[in-house]
């Protein structure tokens, strides 16, 4: 196994390479499989269909399934989490409608962030130098205060510094520096983020 990867314990995520003697291919164990089929099951039969206001009943769903949900989160039920327990949400943040939190790897979202509709966050990627192209999980930070607008991505292993912006349909590969408003693929330093004086 890569020595850069958490324990299999913790992530479920198996060396492929070892596993090749076994005639096992998948990148996940059996037990890890499982409890994301459940969380499958559970999300569509309880909570996807559900109407936009019923955001309390959408984070208990998820905190049984073992994220970390602050107060007054609002999570849509078009959302889609890959696993629960790689996740964590701050106090008073806003998942929109068809984010998808690709989290193999962990996704931190601090206090008062917002995912806008549409955008894809994700904590993986491969080894392309790796003939097996063994799985690689990277970490995402999005630290309080922050905007990822409709339709963004933010890659594998990306800090979005707090208060910064990623535009819409921007593309984030590198960290964001705090404050700073990004567009465009890659994504670029714009301007500065500042606030009106009342």
């Amino acid at each position: 196994m890569n020595l850069s990867q958490p324990s299999p314990d913790k992530t479920g995520l198996r060396d492929v390479r070892r596993d090749m003697k076994n005639n096992t291919q998948s990148f996940f164990t059996l037990r890890n499989r499982i409890e994301r089929t459940m969380f499958m099951l559970v999300w569509a039969v309880l909570a996807g269909w559900t109407p936009p206001p019923l955001h309390r009943w959408r984070c208990a769903i998820l905190r049984a399934f073992g994220a970390d949900i602050g107060a007054r989160v609002r999570i849509y039920g078009s959302t889609v989490v890959w696993l629960p327990r790689n996740l964590a949400i701050g106090d008073d943040s806003l998942i929109g409608p068809r984010v998808r939190l690709y989290n193999q790897g962990r996704i931190d979202i601090g206090k008062n962030v917002v995912v806008s509709q549409g955008a894809h966050v994700c904590a993986s990627s491969h080894d392309v130098s790796d003939p097996l192209f063994q799985l690689v999980l990277r970490p995402i930070r999005i630290d309080d205060r922050a905007w990822v607008a409709a339709d963004a991505f933010v890659g594998p292993g990306v800090t979005v510094g707090e208060g910064a912006v990623l535009a819409a349909r921007g593309v984030a590969v590198r960290a964001m520096d705090p404050w700073m408003i990004y567009g465009g693929n890659p994504a670029q330093a714009l301007r500065t983020r500042s606030f009106k004086e009342e």
